[in-house]
């Protein structure tokens, strides 16, 4: 099987979401029959690499009622084993954070992509970290295993660029314009953070060959617009 987890690193909810797959698939018998890979997404391009603090950003991009949003969104997290605070973090342009995730995964592979997405993560929402800055970036592929003179060489030019602006074109085409998405087989379309439970399910009806109903309309995710609950 193989499944497609297309997110922004800026995305709460594609940490959450992404939580709750791995918990599902840790807990599925064909787990080793599954192959996961991280696909970009840019909820806005446009964002300066210079940082911003997150919690400003979102009130004025999303309006005032962001506040009440963000603690639902950190309660939601906590209850998935994951500590935000976005009260701290920085909102900064994600294109170098998604090269190095492809970058990994093209010369690594997969359990090191993994873990390049998920140190960005973490370093974005509960670390306070700057995932534009190269020094930054060039600590947490080490942290991973990558050598850091090929990542710095890589960083520092346009290494990935064009091939992580190519997979965020090909996902608007699929009609993606919204994370996370999750795509299984190239197939089924599974939109939204979904429960730990509904992951479970998806992976086992996927791998009967059963049919699948798209999922996931009113799963929480984040647009251009808004990151809705």
């Amino acid at each position: 099987m193989k499944v497609e987890i297309i997110s922004d690193i800026a995305c709460p909810w594609c940490y959450v979401a992404k939580t709750r797959f791995w918990r599902a698939l840790r807990e599925f018998p064909g787990a080793e029959q599954v192959e996961v890979d991280y696909l970009p997404f840019q909820l806005n391009p446009m964002m300066p690499t210079e940082p911003k603090p997150l919690f400003d950003y979102y009130i004025d991009r999303y309006g005032p009622e962001f506040r009440d949003d963000h603690a639902s969104i950190a309660d939601v997290a906590a209850r998935e084993g994951l500590e935000f605070h976005m009260e701290q973090a920085l909102a900064v342009n994600t294109l170098s954070a998604h090269r190095l995730v492809w970058l990994a995964g093209n010369e690594y592979g997969r359990p090191t992509q993994h873990a390049v997405d998920e140190a960005l993560m973490r370093t974005y929402f509960t670390d306070g970290g700057n995932v534009a800055d190269l020094e930054t970036l060039i600590g947490l592929a080490a942290a991973a295993g990558m050598d850091t003179h090929r990542v710095r060489t890589a960083l520092s030019g346009d290494n990935g660029t064009e091939q992580v602006q190519a997979a965020i074109k090909q996902a608007q085409e699929r009609g993606i314009h919204a994370v996370p998405t999750m795509m299984f087989n190239e197939r089924y379309t599974v939109q939204g953070a979904q429960e730990v439970g509904t992951y479970r399910k998806i992976l086992e009806k996927v791998a009967a060959g059963d049919a699948l109903t798209i999922i996931g309309d009113r799963a929480a995710n984040c647009n251009e617009d808004t990151c809705k609950l």
